[in-house]
């Protein structure tokens, strides 16, 4: 089993620190029942989402907690929808006590995107809701696993979406050719990775390389790193999060030979909705096909059904009838069971009678 090792760090942006308004983000790095976690959320940052920095760390908890208490059974699990669903459920159950105890009336007031990676042996569990990136670092490169989710407005999906586990990816792999995993807020992501070209910047590598050195000299690193050239680089920046889960006996890649740039991605007129357009039409001659199909199928179907149907009653019969049977049998031998023994009994009253009394 690898030497696995976690940190995580959040740094309030220049936004909220100039406008006096608490950092929005969480995260949580974690181990317990064999199970390492690193966990991350970015707090909705609109006016009506009041509390969103107490979902945000509720969130990294719930789905702490759940994983180290519940790994086996969730990368056991084949239906990857009820696995989604279960995840947000965890979520929702935690934010219901939030509702109560700051008196909120929606669990919108608690939005949050949530992003966590969660490893027991060579077994790993990988989800990510809304922006923000998750990458993995190999000794050949560096690669997003989950990338931001923006809509074509460039809003986000939280975990308290009313679909939100359509919007929740989950992977489950294992840790071969991994040599660290990394998770970042949109804070950090937007300086890091370029979405046109999906290139991560070597220095997400360099930071994931610090933990090296224990899991408290790394966190000074990257908070070091994220102060420095993200937090303190715009005053405008974002609240700052960043994970990162190394397995420290792997090799590590040269950063060195890392590319800086690459040629940003060929684009499409073609949105999402033409294709379901184009394919609509195709869609429903299709399941015309499907029903007529039934239709020609439905009277060799019922033939074989009542076919069926008599095999069953005339073996119900036949059961019926050995039951009968059975019972009568039974009846007969208890009848026979109860002459017997009263013979016996008269016996001995008579030679008991003929002992005393002749």
């Amino acid at each position: 089993m690898s030497d696995i090792k976690v940190a995580a760090v959040t740094l309030m942006g220049q936004k909220h620190r100039q406008r006096g308004v608490p950092c929005e983000d969480s995260s949580l790095a974690l181990e317990r029942n064999g199970v390492h976690v690193v966990a991350i959320a970015d707090g909705a940052g609109s006016k009506q989402y009041t509390h969103a920095r107490y979902g945000s760390e509720c969130a990294v908890n719930a789905i702490a907690d759940l994983l180290c208490d519940n790994f086996d059974v969730i990368y056991n699990e084949n239906r990857e929808a009820a696995v989604r669903s279960l995840i947000i459920a965890a979520v929702h159950i935690r934010f219901a006590d939030l509702l109560v105890e700051h008196k909120l009336d929606s669990i919108e007031r608690l939005s949050c995107t949530l992003l966590f990676c969660a490893v027991k042996d060579r077994r790993m569990i990988i989800g990510h809701i809304g922006d923000g990136l998750i990458a993995k670092v190999s000794s050949s490169g560096i690669s997003p696993l989950t990338m931001p989710q923006n809509d074509n407005a460039g809003k986000t999906y939280f975990v308290t979406a009313a679909h939100a586990g359509d919007y929740l990816r989950i992977i489950k792999t294992t840790t071969d050719d991994v040599h660290a995993v990394t998770l970042m807020t949109d804070g950090v992501q937007d300086s890091v990775y370029d979405e046109n070209s999906g290139l991560v910047k070597p220095v997400v590598a360099r930071m994931a390389e610090t933990l090296q050195n224990g899991r408290e000299e790394s966190e000074k690193e990257i908070t070091s790193i994220v102060e420095k050239y993200i937090v303190g680089a715009s005053n405008n920046s974002d609240d700052s999060s960043f994970g990162v889960m190394l397995f420290s006996d792997t090799k590590a890649p040269d950063t060195s030979v890392f590319p800086s740039s690459a040629e940003a991605f060929p684009r499409t007129d073609k949105s999402f909705k033409d294709l379901q357009a184009e394919l609509a039409p195709l869609v429903k001659k299709a399941r015309n096909i499907m029903i007529q199909a039934k239709a020609v199928a439905s009277p060799a179907e019922t033939e074989d059904s009542k076919s069926r149907t008599n095999e069953t009653d005339e073996a119900a019969e036949v059961t019926a009838s050995k039951m009968e049977n059975i019972s009568e049998s039974a009846k007969r031998q208890s009848f026979l069971m109860y002459i017997l023994v009263a013979v016996e009994t008269v016996a001995i009253i008579l030679l008991l009678l003929k002992i005393f009394f002749f």
